[in-house]
Protein backbone atom coordinates (compact mmCIF):
# COMPACT_ATOMS: atom_id res chain seq x y z
CA UNK A 1 0.00 0.00 0.00
CA UNK A 2 1.76 3.45 -1.07
CA UNK A 3 0.57 6.02 1.50
CA UNK A 4 0.06 9.37 -0.13
CA UNK A 5 0.32 12.58 2.30
CA UNK A 6 -1.50 15.70 1.22
CA UNK A 7 -1.71 19.27 1.87
CA UNK A 8 -3.72 21.64 0.62
CA UNK A 9 -3.16 22.65 -2.31
CA UNK A 10 -1.33 19.68 -3.47
CA UNK A 11 0.99 19.68 -6.93
CA UNK A 12 -1.19 17.29 -9.16
CA UNK A 13 2.19 15.09 -9.90
CA UNK A 14 1.87 13.74 -6.03
CA UNK A 15 -1.26 11.72 -7.67
CA UNK A 16 -0.74 8.56 -9.29
CA UNK A 17 -2.14 8.49 -12.67
CA UNK A 18 -4.11 4.92 -12.00
CA UNK A 19 -7.79 5.04 -12.32
CA UNK A 20 -9.39 4.08 -9.26
CA UNK A 21 -12.22 3.89 -6.54
CA UNK A 22 -12.03 5.98 -3.94
CA UNK A 23 -13.42 5.69 -1.17
CA UNK A 24 -14.56 8.60 1.40
CA UNK A 25 -14.78 8.82 5.19
CA UNK A 26 -12.86 9.57 8.34
CA UNK A 27 -12.73 6.21 9.10
CA UNK A 28 -11.54 6.33 12.92
CA UNK A 29 -11.83 2.69 14.76
CA UNK A 30 -11.69 1.04 11.13
CA UNK A 31 -14.59 -0.53 12.57
CA UNK A 32 -16.90 -3.14 10.57
CA UNK A 33 -19.08 -0.30 9.47
CA UNK A 34 -16.27 1.17 7.78
CA UNK A 35 -14.90 -2.39 6.72
CA UNK A 36 -18.50 -2.61 4.83
CA UNK A 37 -17.65 0.70 2.87
CA UNK A 38 -14.34 -0.34 1.91
CA UNK A 39 -15.20 -3.75 1.27
CA UNK A 40 -17.85 -2.43 -1.57
CA UNK A 41 -15.12 -0.47 -3.27
CA UNK A 42 -12.69 -3.44 -3.32
CA UNK A 43 -14.81 -5.28 -5.20
CA UNK A 44 -16.28 -2.86 -7.45
CA UNK A 45 -11.71 -2.47 -8.19
CA UNK A 46 -11.35 -5.93 -8.54
CA UNK A 47 -14.30 -6.15 -10.74
CA UNK A 48 -13.90 -3.21 -13.03
CA UNK A 49 -9.20 -3.51 -12.82
CA UNK A 50 -8.84 -0.83 -11.35
CA UNK A 51 -6.79 0.87 -7.81
CA UNK A 52 -8.59 0.88 -4.52
CA UNK A 53 -8.19 3.86 -3.28
CA UNK A 54 -9.21 5.50 0.09
CA UNK A 55 -8.86 8.99 1.24
CA UNK A 56 -8.74 9.86 5.40
CA UNK A 57 -7.78 12.88 7.15
CA UNK A 58 -4.96 13.41 9.76
CA UNK A 59 -6.96 14.44 12.66
CA UNK A 60 -10.57 15.00 12.83
CA UNK A 61 -12.09 17.93 11.60
CA UNK A 62 -14.10 19.25 14.49
CA UNK A 63 -10.22 20.33 15.51
CA UNK A 64 -10.95 23.01 13.03
CA UNK A 65 -15.10 23.38 12.66
CA UNK A 66 -15.42 23.31 16.49
CA UNK A 67 -11.70 24.87 18.00
CA UNK A 68 -11.31 21.58 19.78
CA UNK A 69 -7.66 21.29 21.21
CA UNK A 70 -5.88 18.79 18.98
CA UNK A 71 -4.18 17.05 22.26
CA UNK A 72 -7.90 16.40 23.22
CA UNK A 73 -9.23 14.79 20.81
CA UNK A 74 -8.99 11.28 21.42
CA UNK A 75 -9.09 8.62 18.86
CA UNK A 76 -10.21 4.77 18.39
CA UNK A 77 -6.95 4.44 15.89
CA UNK A 78 -4.10 6.16 15.33
CA UNK A 79 -2.92 7.47 12.20
CA UNK A 80 -0.29 4.15 12.31
CA UNK A 81 -3.36 1.76 12.86
CA UNK A 82 -5.57 3.23 10.43
CA UNK A 83 -2.69 2.55 7.91
CA UNK A 84 -2.30 -0.87 9.06
CA UNK A 85 -5.96 -1.79 9.24
CA UNK A 86 -6.04 -0.60 5.59
CA UNK A 87 -3.71 -2.27 4.35
CA UNK A 88 -4.59 -5.51 5.33
CA UNK A 89 -8.31 -4.66 4.00
CA UNK A 90 -6.50 -4.45 0.46
CA UNK A 91 -5.77 -0.66 -0.04
CA UNK A 92 -3.51 0.43 -2.84
CA UNK A 93 -3.64 3.78 -2.14
CA UNK A 94 -4.27 5.71 1.18
CA UNK A 95 -4.44 9.79 0.93
CA UNK A 96 -3.96 10.97 3.79
CA UNK A 97 -5.39 14.42 3.72
CA UNK A 98 -3.95 17.56 6.29
CA UNK A 99 -7.15 18.57 7.67
CA UNK A 100 -6.34 22.29 7.53
CA UNK A 101 -8.45 26.35 7.76
CA UNK A 102 -7.46 26.13 4.32
CA UNK A 103 -8.31 22.78 2.76
CA UNK A 104 -12.03 22.96 5.16
CA UNK A 105 -13.32 26.30 3.28
CA UNK A 106 -13.33 24.41 0.34
CA UNK A 107 -16.80 24.92 -1.60
CA UNK A 108 -18.50 21.39 -2.09
CA UNK A 109 -17.96 21.55 -5.79
CA UNK A 110 -14.14 22.32 -5.45
CA UNK A 111 -13.52 19.56 -3.31
CA UNK A 112 -15.26 16.82 -5.54
CA UNK A 113 -13.28 19.08 -8.82
CA UNK A 114 -10.51 18.56 -6.88
CA UNK A 115 -9.73 15.70 -4.33
CA UNK A 116 -12.78 13.00 -6.85
CA UNK A 117 -12.17 13.90 -9.72
CA UNK A 118 -8.67 15.04 -10.04
CA UNK A 119 -8.02 11.65 -7.85
CA UNK A 120 -8.95 10.22 -11.18
CA UNK A 121 -12.04 8.20 -9.45
CA UNK A 122 -14.07 6.65 -11.75
CA UNK A 123 -16.33 5.55 -8.48
CA UNK A 124 -16.87 7.19 -5.14
CA UNK A 125 -17.87 5.07 -2.38
CA UNK A 126 -18.91 6.35 0.53
CA UNK A 127 -21.25 5.61 4.08
CA UNK A 128 -24.87 7.09 3.38
CA UNK A 129 -23.99 9.92 6.20
CA UNK A 130 -20.88 10.93 4.43
CA UNK A 131 -20.57 14.97 3.87
CA UNK A 132 -17.86 17.34 2.34
CA UNK A 133 -19.38 20.40 3.53
CA UNK A 134 -22.06 21.82 5.12
CA UNK A 135 -24.73 18.80 5.64
CA UNK A 136 -27.26 20.60 3.91
CA UNK A 137 -25.77 21.10 0.71
CA UNK A 138 -23.08 18.32 0.41
CA UNK A 139 -23.99 15.02 1.68
CA UNK A 140 -24.05 12.08 -0.38
CA UNK A 141 -28.02 12.90 -2.26
CA UNK A 142 -26.09 15.96 -3.32
CA UNK A 143 -23.27 14.22 -5.17
CA UNK A 144 -24.93 13.65 -8.32
CA UNK A 145 -25.11 17.40 -8.77
CA UNK A 146 -21.10 17.81 -8.14
CA UNK A 147 -20.78 14.67 -9.99
CA UNK A 148 -21.65 15.68 -13.17
CA UNK A 149 -21.72 12.42 -14.42
CA UNK A 150 -17.79 12.27 -14.49
CA UNK A 151 -18.14 9.28 -11.87
CA UNK A 152 -20.39 6.87 -10.45
CA UNK A 153 -21.53 7.47 -7.06
CA UNK A 154 -21.88 3.88 -4.80
CA UNK A 155 -23.75 4.81 -1.26
CA UNK A 156 -23.01 2.22 1.15
CA UNK A 157 -26.02 2.06 3.89
CA UNK A 158 -25.46 1.94 7.23
CA UNK A 159 -24.31 -1.44 9.31
CA UNK A 160 -26.12 -2.70 12.16
CA UNK A 161 -25.46 -4.97 14.91
CA UNK A 162 -28.16 -5.77 17.39
CA UNK A 163 -30.52 -3.44 15.73
CA UNK A 164 -28.28 -0.38 16.22
CA UNK A 165 -25.96 1.57 14.30
CA UNK A 166 -22.28 0.09 14.32
CA UNK A 167 -20.30 3.55 15.24
CA UNK A 168 -17.26 5.06 16.59
CA UNK A 169 -19.81 6.66 19.00
CA UNK A 170 -21.20 3.54 20.13
CA UNK A 171 -17.70 2.11 20.65
CA UNK A 172 -16.68 4.81 22.90
CA UNK A 173 -19.76 3.84 24.63
CA UNK A 174 -18.71 0.45 25.19
CA UNK A 175 -14.96 1.15 25.89
CA UNK A 176 -16.27 3.89 28.84
CA UNK A 177 -18.41 0.78 30.03
CA UNK A 178 -15.19 -1.65 29.78
CA UNK A 179 -17.45 -3.89 27.78
CA UNK A 180 -14.78 -5.37 25.89
CA UNK A 181 -16.67 -8.01 24.36
CA UNK A 182 -19.23 -5.65 22.13
CA UNK A 183 -16.35 -3.52 21.70
CA UNK A 184 -15.05 -6.25 19.82
CA UNK A 185 -18.03 -7.08 17.95
CA UNK A 186 -18.47 -3.67 16.90
CA UNK A 187 -14.59 -3.30 15.82
CA UNK A 188 -13.84 -6.77 14.05
CA UNK A 189 -10.60 -7.30 16.32
CA UNK A 190 -9.49 -6.50 19.61
CA UNK A 191 -9.01 -3.00 21.04
CA UNK A 192 -5.94 -2.10 20.86
CA UNK A 193 -3.57 0.95 22.41
CA UNK A 194 0.36 1.69 21.28
CA UNK A 195 2.44 3.27 23.83
CA UNK A 196 6.06 3.58 25.04
CA UNK A 197 7.22 1.29 28.47
CA UNK A 198 8.64 4.11 30.78
CA UNK A 199 9.87 3.82 34.14
CA UNK A 200 7.52 3.89 36.70
CA UNK A 201 7.91 3.42 40.64
CA UNK A 202 8.60 -0.18 40.38
CA UNK A 203 6.50 -0.90 43.35
CA UNK A 204 4.71 -4.29 41.20
CA UNK A 205 8.16 -5.49 41.68
CA UNK A 206 8.23 -5.79 45.11
CA UNK A 207 5.13 -7.04 45.26
CA UNK A 208 5.67 -10.04 42.67
CA UNK A 209 4.19 -8.42 40.31
CA UNK A 210 6.61 -6.62 37.91
CA UNK A 211 4.58 -4.30 35.53
CA UNK A 212 5.34 -2.89 32.18
CA UNK A 213 4.17 1.27 32.87
CA UNK A 214 2.99 2.10 29.24
CA UNK A 215 2.85 6.05 28.27
CA UNK A 216 0.53 7.14 25.45
CA UNK A 217 -0.44 10.07 23.47
CA UNK A 218 -3.38 12.39 24.99
CA UNK A 219 -5.18 11.72 21.83
CA UNK A 220 -5.34 7.33 22.75
CA UNK A 221 -8.45 6.87 24.33
CA UNK A 222 -8.12 4.66 26.76
CA UNK A 223 -10.89 2.12 28.07
CA UNK A 224 -12.37 2.23 31.67
CA UNK A 225 -10.69 1.99 34.61
CA UNK A 226 -9.94 -1.51 35.60
CA UNK A 227 -8.35 -5.16 35.74
CA UNK A 228 -8.35 -6.31 32.40
CA UNK A 229 -6.97 -9.99 30.56
CA UNK A 230 -4.72 -8.37 27.93
CA UNK A 231 -2.39 -9.20 25.06
CA UNK A 232 1.17 -7.14 25.09
CA UNK A 233 3.26 -7.28 21.59
CA UNK A 234 6.86 -6.77 22.37
CA UNK A 235 9.11 -6.67 19.11
CA UNK A 236 7.34 -8.93 17.19
CA UNK A 237 5.43 -11.60 19.60
CA UNK A 238 2.07 -11.10 21.50
CA UNK A 239 2.33 -11.98 25.30
CA UNK A 240 -0.79 -12.91 27.33
CA UNK A 241 -0.84 -10.34 29.96
CA UNK A 242 -3.02 -8.56 32.81
CA UNK A 243 -3.42 -5.06 32.28
CA UNK A 244 -4.42 -2.50 34.68
CA UNK A 245 -5.69 1.40 34.58
CA UNK A 246 -5.66 3.56 37.40
CA UNK A 247 -4.30 5.88 39.80
CA UNK A 248 -2.97 3.17 42.31
CA UNK A 249 -5.09 4.51 45.24
CA UNK A 250 -4.07 1.96 47.80
CA UNK A 251 -1.05 3.47 48.57
CA UNK A 252 -0.95 6.89 47.11
CA UNK A 253 -4.29 8.99 46.62
CA UNK A 254 -4.60 11.53 44.41
CA UNK A 255 -2.00 10.09 41.41
CA UNK A 256 -2.23 10.25 37.64
CA UNK A 257 -3.45 7.69 35.47
CA UNK A 258 -1.66 5.09 34.98
CA UNK A 259 -1.60 1.81 32.19
CA UNK A 260 0.71 -1.23 33.80
CA UNK A 261 0.68 -4.39 32.30
CA UNK A 262 1.96 -7.81 34.02
CA UNK A 263 2.90 -10.36 31.33
CA UNK A 264 1.95 -13.67 31.87
CA UNK A 265 5.59 -15.98 32.25
CA UNK A 266 8.08 -13.15 31.03
CA UNK A 267 11.00 -11.91 32.63
CA UNK A 268 12.69 -9.26 30.51
CA UNK A 269 13.57 -5.52 31.11
CA UNK A 270 11.79 -3.56 27.96
CA UNK A 271 12.31 -0.21 28.92
CA UNK A 272 11.82 2.11 26.16
CA UNK A 273 10.33 -0.72 23.92
CA UNK A 274 7.54 0.72 21.42
CA UNK A 275 4.47 -2.16 22.22
CA UNK A 276 1.12 -2.49 21.62
CA UNK A 277 -1.56 -3.48 23.90
CA UNK A 278 -5.05 -5.85 23.36
CA UNK A 279 -7.98 -5.30 25.37
CA UNK A 280 -9.99 -8.76 25.36
CA UNK A 281 -11.89 -8.89 28.78
CA UNK A 282 -12.82 -6.54 32.17
CA UNK A 283 -12.10 -8.84 35.02
CA UNK A 284 -12.95 -6.46 37.96
CA UNK A 285 -12.99 -2.73 38.96
CA UNK A 286 -10.22 -0.70 40.43
CA UNK A 287 -10.37 -0.94 44.45
CA UNK A 288 -8.20 0.96 47.02
CA UNK A 289 -7.16 -1.71 49.72
CA UNK A 290 -5.90 -1.38 53.12
CA UNK A 291 -2.37 -2.38 52.63
CA UNK A 292 -0.31 -4.25 50.08
CA UNK A 293 -1.23 -7.56 51.87
CA UNK A 294 -4.46 -7.78 50.60
CA UNK A 295 -3.29 -6.32 46.98
CA UNK A 296 -1.15 -9.12 46.54
CA UNK A 297 -4.25 -11.47 47.28
CA UNK A 298 -6.39 -10.05 44.78
CA UNK A 299 -3.57 -9.54 42.21
CA UNK A 300 -2.96 -13.44 42.63
CA UNK A 301 -6.77 -14.21 41.75
CA UNK A 302 -6.27 -11.69 39.06
CA UNK A 303 -3.91 -13.74 37.67
CA UNK A 304 -5.70 -17.05 37.68
CA UNK A 305 -8.94 -15.13 36.56
CA UNK A 306 -6.33 -14.05 33.41
CA UNK A 307 -4.90 -17.85 33.29
CA UNK A 308 -8.20 -18.81 33.34
CA UNK A 309 -9.45 -16.25 30.10
CA UNK A 310 -6.55 -17.58 28.19
CA UNK A 311 -6.61 -21.13 28.85
CA UNK A 312 -3.39 -21.38 30.87
CA UNK A 313 -4.60 -22.84 33.58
Amino acid sequence: MQVIEIRHPYKKTQIPTDDVVLVLGFFDGVHRGHQKVIETGRKIAEKKGLKLAVMTFNQHPSIVFKKIQANKMQYLTSLDQKKRLMAQLGVDYLYVIEFTSLFASLKPQEFVDQYMVDLHAQYAVAGFDYTYGPKDIADMTHLPEYAKGRFEIVMVPKETLDGEKVSSTRIREMLAAGDMEATTDLLGYSYEIEGTVIHGDARGRTLGFPTANIQTLSTTRIPREGVYATEIKVGEKWYPSMGSIGHNDTFEKGRKLTIEIYILNFNQDIYGEKVQVRWHHFLRDQVAFSGATGLVEQLKQDKLDTQKYFGLE
